[in-house]
């Protein structure tokens, strides 16, 4: 099966949610650091938590990016031929 391609637009919105779900990510680390501020809770409770967060940002990081990095290489191969294409066109002038 060949990978989809992205259109400029659909490429800027997919990189937008990847940003705005790791910026979610930072949120929630940042939450738990003004938590750990407030001495209600054991700070090891806390780091274990932001560690598991963390974790969790990866591992949907890691399988979102292993999706995205095939259909940007296939783009990138088809305008890869179009640049080849015109190089060629250009070099017969």
């Amino acid at each position: 099966m060949t990978a989809p391609t992205l259109t400029s637009n659909e490429r800027a919105s997919v990189y937008r949610l990847l940003f705005l779900l790791n910026r979610s990510f930072d949120l929630i680390v940042q939450r738990l650091d003004a938590l750990d501020k407030t001495g209600l809770f054991t700070a090891r409770d806390l780091r274990e938590m932001r560690g598991l967060t963390q974790e969790v940002q990866l591992e949907i990081n890691t399988g979102l990016l292993n999706s995205l990095e095939s259909v940007e290489n296939n783009d990138h191969a088809q305008f890869g031929k179009v640049r080849i294409a015109l190089e060629k066109r250009l070099r017969g002038k």
